[in-house]
């Protein structure tokens, strides 16, 4: 009786183990961002996942390294500056007017078909913040399509990678 009990103690901890210390599964999405023509400084381009009830939930990439700026993409830094988690290795460098850049978004799985959006804000420096540059559900369909931007995306297009 003891040794059973001892066996079953040891498999639930095994198992506690497994699901405690594992990540998510994720689907990898390439998304490539192309700029309008502008002049001026490079484009600050934070990419985050909404949740259902339009809050957000999760930084997906940061286009723009100089942390000094972050706060002036107001409301990403309302989320962002509370929490401040480390985001050097979903970080890059900004683009400039008529650009493109092409980034590996790592999507949580479970989030697609259920609610979701993707959301691209962008501010250029002496020019505008545009919160909703891009924002579309995220859906098995959205995440293979192009989808056109208001201020300084031309588009977004997504392909699973």
């Amino acid at each position: 009786m003891k040794l059973t009990l001892k066996i079953s103690s040891l498999g639930l901890l095994i198992l506690f183990a497994l699901f405690a210390f594992s990540k998510p599964e994720t689907t990898s999405v390439k998304c490539m961002v192309q700029l309008v023509n502008y002049t001026g400084e490079g484009a600050y381009i934070i990419t985050s996942l909404i949740n259902p009830e339009g809050e957000y939930e999760k930084t997906l990439y940061v286009q723009g390294k100089d942390t000094e700026w972050y706060s002036d993409i107001t409301e990403w830094w309302q989320f962002y500056g509370k929490h401040r988690p480390d985001i050097d290795a979903i970080s890059g460098e900004t683009i400039a007017g008529g650009e493109r850049s092409i980034i590996v978004l790592q999507i949580p799985t479970e989030k697609i078909d259920q609610g979701y959006s993707i959301r691209f804000e962008t501010s250029v420096e002496d020019q505008a913040y545009h919160i909703k540059d891009v924002q579309f559900e995220l859906t098995s369909q959205n995440i293979k399509s192009k989808v056109e931007g208001n201020g300084f995306i031309r588009y977004v297009r997504m392909m699973p990678q």
